[in-house]
C-alpha cells in the first residue's frame, strides 16, 4: 500500500464584505498599518494602491512581513484552529503556521483592502482519496500500524502544498510467485 505525506493550506480571504471578529480585526488592523507603512513607498502621495507602490517601489513588497506584525495577535487567539474549516464531524483542524499576505489595497478607498491568512497544517498522511474527500492522519503513519483518521473535503481555499510519497508493503507477493504457472 501506498501513502503520501502531505501538508494542506487553506485561504482565508479577508475583505470590506467580511463579517466575523476575528476578521473585522484583520481588516482594520492590517488597513490602518496599510495606511501608516505605505508612506515610506509613497512620499508624495501620488501613489493609491498596493500594486502601484510595488510597482514603482519593489521595496513596497516589505509590506507583507510589516502587517504581519499588526495581525499576529489575532492569529494567535485563534490557538493554532484554522477558521472556517472543519472536518466531516464538524471538528476543528488546527494549523502549524500562519501566513499573512496582503492582496490588495488602496489609501483613498478602504473598500478595496484585501488581505488574506493562509493556515498550513502539520504533516499529515494521506490515507486514502475518496472522491473529493481526503482520508487523513495526523504525522507520519506506517501503513502496517492502526491510525486515527479524519476526513476532510476538498473545497475552495484548500489545496495540498506539499507531498510526498511514503511507499509501504503489505501482504508484498513474492516476485517469483508473479512468474508461476
Amino acid at each position: 500500500m501506498e501513502t503520501s505525506l502531505i501538508k494542506l493550506v487553506y485561504k482565508q480571504v479577508i475583505d470590506a464584505s467580511s463579517t466575523g471578529d476575528f476578521e473585522q480585526h484583520v481588516f482594520h488592523a492590517s488597513y490602518e498599518e496599510f495606511l501608516l507603512k505605505s508612506q515610506a513607498y509613497n512620499l508624495d502621495g501620488r501613489i493609491k494602491t498596493f500594486t502601484g507602490l510595488k510597482t514603482n517601489d519593489g521595496r513596497a513588497n516589505s509590506l507583507y512581513y510589516k502587517l504581519s506584525f499588526a495581525v499576529g495577535h489575532f492569529i494567535e487567539r485563534l490557538k493554532n484552529t484554522i477558521p472556517l474549516l472543519k472536518d466531516n464531524l464538524e471538528n476543528s483542524i488546527p494549523f502549524e503556521t500562519a501566513k499573512f499576505e496582503l492582496i490588495e489595497s488602496d489609501i483613498t478607498d478602504r473598500s478595496a483592502h484585501k488581505v488574506a491568512v493562509n493556515y498550513i497544517t502539520q504533516t499529515l498522511t494521506l490515507c486514502s482519496v475518496m472522491g473529493e474527500y481526503l482520508v487523513l492522519a495526523k504525522g507520519k503513519v506506517s501503513a502496517d500500524e492502526p491510525a486515527e483518521t479524519f476526513t476532510v473535503k476538498m473545497q475552495p481555499n484548500l489545496s495540498v502544498i506539499s507531498y510526498q510519497l511514503h511507499a509501504t508493503l503489505i501482504n508484498a507477493i513474492p516476485l517469483s510467485a508473479l512468474y508461476q504457472q
